[in-house]
């Protein structure tokens, strides 16, 4: 457990250090897009979709954050089926044409391995329709396997920014008899997510604009705060009602 926290902290010391210019680049075009209403489309599939539902109607959080959830790429309506699905090809198409989405908003798409069909024919949907597209992504791992696209593109390749997370090649940051253990990918993941939301706020207030941000609703008056808030977005925002 020492270890596994030790290697964790190295591992975000890491990306503080090589990573902060492509959150920051990420922000501004996210900010922008904020200021005039839009919101941010996010999609991932498999674990990956944590990083959508963690900037997703969270304590805190920004309110025009649409997550772009579809059960079949999660892991609880049946994780073998799921990986499957991930790496069918066209199946991007459908979910992208049924996104309540205007013209430039960004996108943030996540994949750790960055070969699967689905989040890279998603990145290249959203940029050929002019969104930008940032993609958040392990370039250890990406690197080292093989795409299951048959241009050979991974999602790195097919993006306008990308943010590496710096997880290890196999996710696993320690080594042992049954193979690497102590995953890293949803914890650094997270950490990312959180820094964007803060580098977006602090955009807001250098421009002397408050930020749409959450309440909990477990605080008093959290409930009724959050309520105007969200219905201004909620027509855009699907997970919302």
């Amino acid at each position: 457990m020492k270890e596994f926290c030790g290697k964790i902290k190295l591992l975000i010391d890491e990306r503080e250090t090589y990573e902060n210019e492509s959150i920051n680049k990420a922000c501004e075009i996210i900010y922008s897009a904020m200021k005039e209403n839009k919101v941010l489309q996010v999609f991932a599939t498999g674990h990956s979709h944590m990083f959508a539902e963690e900037l997703f109607y969270r304590a805190g959080g920004l309110v025009q954050v649409n997550p772009i959830l579809e059960p079949f790429l999660m892991q609880h309506e049946g994780a073998v089926r799921s990986t499957k699905f991930e790496r069918l090809t066209g199946i991007a198409k459908i979910i992208f044409d049924s996104i309540n989405k205007k013209e430039k908003e960004p996108f943030i798409i996540v994949s750790n391995s960055g070969i699967n069909a689905v989040p890279i024919e998603m990145a290249e949907l959203a940029r050929a329709n002019g969104h930008p597209v940032i993609a958040l992504t392990s370039m250890k791992t990406s690197t080292k396997a093989t795409s299951r696209v048959s241009s050979n593109k991974k999602l790195y390749e097919v993006c306008d920014i990308c943010i590496d997370n710096h997880a290890p090649y196999g996710d696993g940051v320690i080594e042992s008899k049954y193979g690497m253990i102590g995953s890293s990918s949803t914890i650094l993941n997270s950490y990312i997510a959180q820094k964007i939301v803060l580098g977006i706020i602090c955009l807001y207030e250098k421009d002397g604009l408050t930020p749409p941000i959450y309440m909990s609703a477990n605080l008093q008056g959290g409930d009724e705060h959050n309520k105007q808030l969200y219905d201004k977005y909620k027509d855009r925002v699907k997970p919302l009602c």
